[in-house]
């Protein structure tokens, strides 16, 4: 039988998530911003980096429930 997790544990794992995904889409909207004001480049690198932001996020936030479901958290 597996171990059920107490109501904080599935707090701080939804709290993580979601700092993770917030966090990755606002630096890659920024980073985008600053490179097309240096460039000049209007909304191209924003929405690549919006994307790539997008891209970590998920990435991030699969880690961390993977983990979260093995036990190591």
């Amino acid at each position: 039988m597996r171990p059920t997790k107490s109501p904080l544990q599935a707090m701080a794992i939804y709290s993580a998530i979601l700092t993770q995904l917030v966090g990755s889409v606002l630096i890659g909207i920024f980073t985008g911003k600053w490179l097309d004001e240096r460039i000049g480049t209007a909304p191209f690198f924003m929405i690549i980096c919006l994307f790539m932001g997008i891209t970590v996020g998920v990435w991030a936030m699969l880690q961390t429930v993977r983990k979260f479901e093995s036990g190591d958290m």
